[in-house]
């Protein structure tokens, strides 16, 4: 489960409409930095670092495979996300 420490991390990444659509696409399939960048006009770098913000709050899990890393939309910490939210209005 998400503790109160990391749920900042979370919420934090979460702030910012770039890393929600990072999220959107990774929910359709697991997409290489590259296949990322493309969909955004912005720079390689930029992306780079939304995706380490989504990895440090747990958001999205990165493996290598040859030459490329594959990122993952991870959605357990989504799943202890809502069930804290859900918590909160009872």
């Amino acid at each position: 489960m998400v503790i109160f420490g990391s749920m900042n991390i979370v919420f934090k990444a979460l702030n910012d409409q770039t890393r929600r659509d990072i999220l959107k696409l990774l929910r359709k399939k697991d997409m290489t930095a590259g296949e990322i960048a493309d969909a955004f006009n912005i720079t390689k770098p930029s992306i780079s670092h939304h995706l380490d913000l989504l990895k440090q709050a747990n958001l999205v899990t990165a493996e290598k495979e040859g030459q490329f890393i594959f990122y993952s939309l991870n959605t357990t910490v989504i799943d202890d996300v809502m069930s804290w939210l859900i918590k909160l209005k009872k």
